[in-house]
């Protein structure tokens, strides 16, 4: 099984983390499941690689340097970027089972106390964190590389080129950040086309390329995208997003209809057409335009593994639901409860996606200029 040795772990916390002067202390984050039924072997696993990273890391951080290095865990908050509970546990034996066993395996400690006393995060979840975290990163000034659902499989996505990934994502950036918007054209089955037309207006792209120097900044690891949210019409202009959104699930593809940035109806006949148009009927804050993602990692030569953390890095995603963590204005508040707020992203690679084919993004610029960026899923820029 892949894995990082003690002196590849301590590499990776200086590249990621580059150092700065008031850097004394790393924790790891990690969820524990509030019922023994929800586990799951990578779950397991996963907790079992975060024990053995803060062992690692605790025999050798003064070569990081830090003066500390923490192993934190707290009950599972039941979906992808919901907000965090109030209290962890810093765990002092071995890793509990469930969270019935927090109290007895650790010591508890409020999120407010544990962000305020440590700089540095790694956070190998099953639910992910990047939500919470860059919202508490603002506020507290820390620095946090989030890695939901993280498996072995993925330490080779550690060990890649992370300064030509870098130069990548920037030139992905600097056009998202000029662009006012992206025409994004699909074929289903090689014969049926679709586009939506994407508003980038009134927003700033975000670079994350695997790396953290500046505070108050949180994001993955593995990592390799440029990203943006496409305005979502809370300035007072309507957003101008609409279009065909193509998505498949489970070999069925499902056609969301996009109007002013939000996915209204679901089309198709199947079970997943179903699923959906019930999740937009229940929530409709899901049907949110949250992201338009350029993931950069698919041309050194990774293959996707069935988690979202490393998949979506591999080419274009859309995502549905929770932006406020991006620059964003749908949020927490926006969803009828906290179990259901959601940031879902939908990946446009061949290998996840084989009867949905990326054939151009084209971006738009002030003054009717144009770039095509990718062209039968292949980008034409690098």
């Amino acid at each position: 099984m892949p894995t990082l040795a003690a002196d590849e772990l301590v590499s990776l916390v200086r590249s990621v983390f580059p150092r700065r002067a008031n850097d004394r202390a790393l924790a790891i984050l990690v969820d524990v499941p509030r019922r023994a039924a929800s586990d799951n072997p990578a779950w397991r696993e996963r907790r079992r690689l975060a024990r053995e990273w803060f062992a690692l890391l605790d025999a050798r951080k003064e070569e990081i340097p830090l003066a500390e290095v923490k192993l934190v865990a707290y009950a599972d908050v039941g979906s992808n970027n919901a907000d965090l509970p109030a209290d962890g546990y810093r765990i002092v034996g071995e890793m509990p089972g469930t969270a019935d066993e927090l109290e007895r395996a650790g010591e508890r400690a409020s999120f407010e106390s544990v962000f305020a006393s440590t700089q540095l995060y790694l956070a190998p979840t099953e639910y992910s964190t990047t939500a919470p975290l860059k919202n508490a990163a603002r506020r507290f000034g820390f620095r946090a590389a989030t890695m939901p659902g993280f498996a072995a499989a993925m330490v080779p996505a550690l060990r890649i080129d992370y300064g030509e990934v870098a130069r990548r994502v920037d030139a992905l950036k600097t056009r998202l950040d000029e662009a006012e918007h992206a025409d994004v054209r699909f074929r289903v089955d090689g014969k049926a086309e679709y586009s939506v037309f994407f508003d980038l207006r009134r927003r700033s792209a975000h670079a994350s390329s695997g790396r953290f120097p500046e505070p108050a900044t949180a994001g993955n690891l593995p990592s390799g995208e440029a990203y943006i949210v496409p305005y979502e019409g809370e300035a007072g202009p309507a957003s101008r997003t609409r279009g065909i959104l193509p998505v498949e699930a489970d070999g069925e593809v499902v056609l969301f209809d996009v109007r002013r940035n939000r996915a209204v109806k679901a089309k198709g006949r199947g079970r997943a057409a179903r699923a959906e148009r019930e999740h937009l009927a229940q929530e409709p804050a899901y049907g949110n335009m949250a992201e338009l993602g350029f993931g950069v990692l698919g041309d050194f030569g990774l293959q996707p593994i069935g988690e979202i953390l490393l998949d979506e890095k591999l080419g274009l995603h859309v995502a549905f639901g929770r932006s406020d963590h991006f620059g964003g204005a749908v949020g927490p508040k926006d969803f009828s409860s906290p179990q259901a707020v959601i940031h879902l992203d939908r990946i446009y690679i061949p290998q996840v996606m084989p009867r949905v084919a990326v054939e151009a993004v084209v971006l738009g610029y002030p003054g009717g200029r144009e770039e095509t960026i990718i062209a039968d899923g292949a980008y034409l820029i690098f």
